[in-house]
């Protein structure tokens, strides 16, 4: 360090500068290096005291990070965990990014045992990173979601973050109660991110009613906008590995369900509804835990709103197809829709020509159903199902100027080339027998 002085920076940011460009990975090695020579006490110092230097302090942020994102990195901070509480106390929102940052480089890159949890509970890091959380710009929070995502990988991190006998101030539900409108969601989205850790993890945030946050989000009618973030945290929810299971067990079915039948409620916020219905009865594991009773209402009220819909070409019409194509992507699921009206709702917009979106949408939902993305030959549709569909085709070509479902077919397949790719499926895979020979081999192209 006597080597070096903090007077003249012109030698370090030039050095970090070609360290945090370096196009290629950094390794352990050129990491040993660049510290001999501007060890990272020093680094530090200079960010610390950054001056009037102009990009000083954007060009140690990146090198820091780098740094930190190694294994030697990672292996330094436990001697560093005092600059780690400053900076995420810093005014300066990349300081802050990156002390939110090397707790997670720790966690992930540290020690694999409980000792680096240990360490960051043991200075305070949590507190400080839920404030980073709900008080600093977007990717600021962003950083601080990841950082507590990787500290409940730990059994001593789940213990800090949903220990109900802890500070008042840190539990997660307080904390959303005090923010703004903002800080809730990011408050939300960071449940969301912790629901797909593991299977202990969405336990623990179900048992501890954290997603009654969520219901009392959606029932405040107040703001559309936050209503409306609150259900694409749903939706992503939905996707994470536990999430389904976890969400139709509570009250959202019903909370959904109001939402898409309520008229007075923006068109979106029924359409983002509707998809999360869709996902949430992708599975077969969703019909396991929620009563039959409870899953037909649901499909009803999809079927009353798609009648409501039908002669108008709106986003929410397709949307709702796109969501009967998931929920019959599963046998059960297929089974029920065609036990209701919502096969015929289909089945009328892939073939009655009520637009070209809504026909591809529906074609494609089809063509889920019937199993077009399967890895294997099992046959999806049950036969009360596939007899269903097949009634329904014969129905709508005899009422139609086609008059059979060849020639009903035929006009399908001589529309562009999209709707004709979108088709095959169900005319190949599903209905061999009502295809004309020269289908297979005057339309091999689509």
């Amino acid at each position: 360090m006597e080597e070096f002085s903090l007077d003249d920076p012109t030698q370090l940011l030039e050095a970090a500068s070609d360290f945090a460009s370096y196009p290629g990975f950094q390794n352990d090695e050129a990491v040993k290096k660049f510290l001999d020579k501007f060890p990272l006490p020093v680094i530090i110092s200079a960010l610390q005291c950054k001056g009037d230097v102009p990009s000083l302090e954007t060009t140690l942020v990146a090198c820091l990070e780098r740094v930190f994102n190694t294994k030697y990195g990672a292996s330094l901070i436990p001697q560093f965990m005092s600059f780690v509480q400053v900076g995420l106390q810093a005014e300066s929102q990349i300081v802050r990014r990156l002390a939110c940052k090397t707790v997670s480089c720790f966690l992930e890159n540290g020690s694999s045992d409980s000792v680096s949890a240990a360490l960051v509970i043991d200075h305070d890091i949590y507190p400080l990173l839920l404030d980073c959380l709900v008080n600093s710009d977007e990717l600021v929070a962003k950083a601080s979601t990841d950082a507590i995502k990787s500290l409940a990988k730990y059994p001593e991190g789940m213990e800090v973050i949903f220990d109900a006998n802890k500070d008042e101030a840190t539990r997660i539900g307080n904390l959303a109660s005090r923010c703004s409108s903002l800080g809730r969601i990011r408050v939300l989205s960071l449940i969301v991110k912790l629901f797909s850790v593991s299977t202990t993890v969405a336990s623990t945030i179900y048992n501890s009613n954290l997603l009654s946050l969520f219901e009392a989000e959606i029932l405040n009618a107040n703001d559309m906008l936050a209503t409306l973030s609150v259900l694409e945290l749903l939706y992503e929810l939905s996707e994470s590995p536990h999430g389904t299971d976890f969400l139709a067990r509570g009250t959202f079915l019903q909370l959904l369900t109001s939402t898409i039948s309520n008229t007075s409620v923006e068109s979106i916020l029924r359409s983002r509804a509707i998809m999360i219905i869709g996902r949430l009865f992708s599975t077969e594991s969703t019909f396991a835990v929620v009563e039959e009773s409870s899953v037909k209402t649901v499909l009803n009220v999809l079927g009353e709103r798609m009648e409501s819909l039908k002669g108008h070409d709106t986003d929410e019409f397709e949307t709702a197809v796109e969501a009967l194509g998931q929920i019959g992507s599963s046998s059960y699921g297929a089974a029920l829709l065609f036990s209701t009206s919502l096969a015929r709702h289909l089945c009328n917009a892939a073939f009655e020509r009520q637009g070209r979106g809504k026909q591809l949408a529906a074609l494609h939902a089809l063509g889920n159903i019937v199993g077009e993305n399967r890895s294997d030959d099992r046959k999806l549709l049950n036969d009360n199902a596939e007899e269903s569909l097949r009634f329904l085709i014969y129905e709508i070509a005899a009422r139609s100027s086609k008059l059979t479902p060849s020639v009903l077919f035929l006009s399908i397949l001589q529309q562009d080339p999209e709707i004709r790719l979108a088709v095959k499926p169900i005319t190949l895979h599903n209905f061999p027998s009502i295809m004309l020979f020269n289908f297979r081999y005057k339309y091999t192209d689509v």
